[in-house]
């Protein structure tokens, strides 16, 4: 090599390692550590709390602004107009008189505010109740306000829980061994049922097939006179234990096993039935099962108010069928009120809703048998369809009322605007007929509303990732705009260097459909520079899951301030779109719509050449540590690094609801050929997987399984089994750095400088 030839290639690698160095550094560290405290509380305006005053129609709010300041505002919801709750200069002035003290008039501290109808003001400040008098500037002592008491954690809030409930005996009806009139009781005994006539009447046994295994342990539902009741028989299901090895307690030396109840797709479910007794002729009445031979669950049971009948919602395992059985109380005779079947699968778990209208004789039904999510009129007495209640290419995304007196519906919507994003919510309201929809909110963005005490008029508030919150007043009889309220006042946040994540759209493997994500740049982005893709996935078929709504921080910022672009998608196979769209993921969920994610990203980076579609990494947990995975097992041509957190990689060892609802039931050979196990063998790239052994959601021994078949494939990868941790072990503050690490060597090839 001549001199010149040496000095040009000293040149090149100096350039290159510049440019390598550039990304990855302490400082990156520095920032994506810091970016969280850094933007937090720089967004203004951003909620209204509204406080009516009596009568309903008017209501004060406060702003909190930027450095401390805040102000007062009085909207007249009749007059259509918002303006300062009173002058906040005037009392400044009348307050500094009395206390002797400098009050600043944009930073009143008032405490429990009270706006009387001639436009005084009481309020608390400094232990002292207060009044002023707007007109004349008047400031009086005055009883203290009594300031409602803070709520409790956990006051007011719905039930939680991890999903997908079999609730096989949850009812409408009130479950009691008494009966309505009071003459008789219902009861087990040994297994069997008892009926009981009260006041001393004698005692029969009305069955004699009850055991352990199979006992009528369910509930009763009596008829409304009393003549007949239902009781519920159980199969018990198989026993599956799944042992946890807590290597590391804190409170010993050795070990703890930990047993846990855990059922996975394919075990024998409990199974139970509704068996009818006449209460008066002390028998049995048979019911055939021919219409829910093999039940997942039955619930809703429901007699009729003339005790004729009674229904039930039947939801039969695999998932393809949802149907509401209808029994008559004198014979026992079954057939079938309304009938939902999917060659697929009926989402019984995200997309159910019954009402029944008992005094018209109907109900209002959810389905996707149009393929959208819809609501559906039915007769309630013979089963027939009244009359489609919602329609279109749009989707129903839940119910929030129904008023069977005004016969309408108010709903929440996903896509009724064509030209907004069909993730963003709007709330609408429609009558039973069909007739007079109206939408409730407009503005481009996903919604959240608030009714005012007497229900005339709504507070909106909406935006988008890359919109700061809009918050206006409206008429709740047409939706009309009353008044706007606030725009969020953003501009602290850009100053500190925040990048406003970008939406974009592009076309999904058909070539039609839309598929929509976020992009997420680093604070220094740099617009000559490349920068690895990394993508943060979670494809599970029970939601959508790229963020709609503005927020200042996404974890997904701090990871792109490494040196990465940072994306997001909702791939097919998803929900909140058409059943077309969700069914990608039936027997398929291996697919986790990387076909869709691909041609996304390849879309972006002809729009944004910064985007280096060469070096793309991925990472998720859960089911998005599943799909992690198999994006380096099945797409190793396009993913190249992947880290992989507590991943339900074998849909045969996780929990049975989540996986036979999208997998199916019985098991079949689709379970093996989509697991990450039988595809270990297809590694390419670098894998990073994380578990924590005492994961109670998904069975550890799924990554484990993961990790030997690797092994046994000769596969080089990376493996951290975090000590007493759980699901979403990776989520920690070690499990963070050891993924942004492997992220840092494994695409832009430089050793991490955290220090």
């Amino acid at each position: 090599m001549n001199r010149l030839q040496h000095i040009s290639f000293v040149l090149v690698f100096l350039c290159f390692g510049a440019l390598a160095s550039a990304q990855g550094t302490k400082s990156d560290y520095e920032r994506a550590d810091k970016l969280g405290g850094l933007v937090q509380g720089k967004v203004f305006k951003a909620k209204v709390t509204p406080h009516w005053l009596e009568g309903n129609s008017r209501f004060w709010y406060r702003n909190d602004l930027a450095e401390g300041k805040r102000e007062f505002v009085l909207v007249d919801a009749e007059k259509g107009t918002r303006e300062t709750a009173f002058d906040h200069a005037k009392l400044a002035m009348a307050l500094k008189e009395k206390l002797g003290k400098d009050i600043v008039a944009d930073k009143l501290p008032l405490e429990g505010i009270q706006i009387e109808a001639d436009g005084a003001i009481r309020f608390n400040m400094e232990g002292k109740g207060w009044k002023f008098e707007s007109a004349s500037g008047a400031l009086a002592e005055a009883e203290q306000i009594k300031l409602p008491e803070p709520r409790r954690p956990g006051e007011g809030r719905g039930p939680r829980g991890a999903g997908g409930p079999r609730g096989r005996r949850e009812g409408f009806s009130q479950r009691r061994d008494e009966s309505p009139d009071g003459k008789k009781t219902a009861f087990v005994r040994a297994n069997n049922v008892f009926l009981k006539i009260k006041d001393g009447g004698e005692e029969t046994q009305l069955t004699t097939d009850g055991k352990p295994e199979d006992s009528y342990d369910g509930g009763v539902f009596w008829a409304p006179d009393s003549s007949r009741f239902v009781a519920l028989k159980t199969q018990r299901a198989e026993e599956h234990k799944v042992y946890l090895i807590e290597s590391s307690p804190r409170d010993q030396t050795q070990p703890k096993l930990h047993t846990m109840d855990y059922q996975k797709p394919g075990d024998r479910i409990a199974v139970t039935k509704p068996h009818l007794f006449d209460a008066n002729a002390r028998k049995e009445l048979p019911v055939s099962d021919t219409l829910f031979p093999s039940p997942w669950s039955v619930e809703e049971f429901r007699w009729s108010a003339d005790s004729k009948r009674f229904t039930f919602l039947y939801n039969q395992r695999g998932h393809q069928v949802l149907r509401i059985v209808t029994v008559s109380g004198e014979t026992g005779e079954a057939g079938t009120l309304v009938n939902e079947e999917s060659k697929t699968f009926v989402d019984y778990a995200h997309k159910r809703f019954t009402h029944y209208a008992d005094g018209a004789g109907e109900l209002v039904w959810m389905s996707e048998r149009d393929g959208w999510n819809h609501l559906y009129l039915m007769d309630s007495r013979t089963g027939d369809m009244k009359n489609q209640i919602t329609k279109g290419p749009w989707i129903v995304r839940g119910v929030d009322r129904v008023d069977d007196d005004k016969r309408q519906i108010w709903f929440r919507a996903g896509g009724i605007y064509p030209e907004q994003d069909p993730y963003y919510i709007h709330h609408c309201r429609v009558n039973f007929d069909g007739s007079n929809p109206v939408m409730l909110t407009s503005g481009n963005g996903t919604h959240e509303i608030e009714y005012s005490p007497d229900g005339r008029y709504l507070l909106d508030s909406y935006s988008r990732v890359d919109q700061p919150p809009i918050s206006e007043l409206r008429k709740v009889e047409d939706g009309s705009l009353v008044c706007k309220l606030e725009e969020a006042d953003g501009s602290k946040l850009l100053e500190t260097g925040w990048k406003t994540p970008e939406r974009f759209v592009a076309k999904g493997r058909d070539g039609t459909t839309d598929i929509y994500g976020v992009i997420y740049r680093p604070t220094n982005f740099d617009p000559a520079k490349k920068y690895p893709v990394i993508e943060a996935i979670y494809a599970g078929p029970q939601g959508s899951f790229v963020p709609k709504r503005f927020s200042s921080f996404h974890q997904a910022q701090a990871m792109s301030e490494l040196g990465f672009v940072v994306v997001q998608i909702d791939g097919m196979g998803t929900s909140n779109r058409s059943k077309a769209f969700h069914d990608v993921c039936w027997k398929n969920l291996g697919d986790s719509g990387f076909p869709d994610r691909i041609l996304w990203m390849k879309a972006a980076a002809a729009k944004y050449p910064q985007l280096d579609i060469t070096r793309v990494g991925v990472y998720g947990g859960s089911a998005g540590g599943q799909s992690a995975t198999r994006a380096v097992l099945a797409f190793g041509d396009f993913y190249k690094a992947a880290v992989s957190d507590c991943g339900c990689h074998d849909n045969r060892m996780d929990k049975m609801w989540w996986n036979e609802l999208w997998m199916g039931h019985p098991i079949g050979p689709h379970y093996a050929e989509q697991s990450n196990v039988t595809q270990a063998k297809n590694l390419t790239g670098k894998l990073m997987l994380i578990v924590g052994e005492l994961d109670r959601n998904v069975d550890p021994a799924s990554t484990m399984q993961v990790a030997d078949a690797l092994i046994r494939a000769n596969k080089d990868f990376d493996l951290i089994v975090i000590p007493g941790a759980g699901h979403g072990a990776g989520g920690g503050p070690y499990g963070q750095r050891r993924m942004r690490d492997f992220f840092v060597r494994s695409l832009l090839g430089v050793e991490p400088r955290r220090e």
